[in-house]
């Protein structure tokens, strides 16, 4: 039994269309190239974030080996 007659039968209304996600209208950066400007943005966008994190995490990084260890106890410094 089809889908459709099965929903019939059981007085369930009809199906919705898939809807189709947008499509990426921009124009790509080099014709034989498949990526677009909108990509390449975002591409950006994500790289300059994950740099940033990975800036912070050095950061404290840093903060624990330099002062919070030696403070705890965990272990000394060698130029201190």
């Amino acid at each position: 039994m089809g889908e459709a007659k099965r929903r019939a039968q059981q007085g369930l209304p009809p199906r919705e269309p898939k809807r189709e996600s947008p499509k990426d209208t921009s124009p790509r950066i080099v014709s034989w190239f498949p990526l677009t400007r909108n990509q390449a943005n975002q591409f950006v966008k994500v790289t300059t974030r994950g740099a940033w994190v990975g800036i912070g995490v050095l950061v404290v990084f840093w903060i624990v080996l330099r002062f919070i260890g030696p403070a705890a106890g965990w272990w000394t410094l060698a130029d201190g």
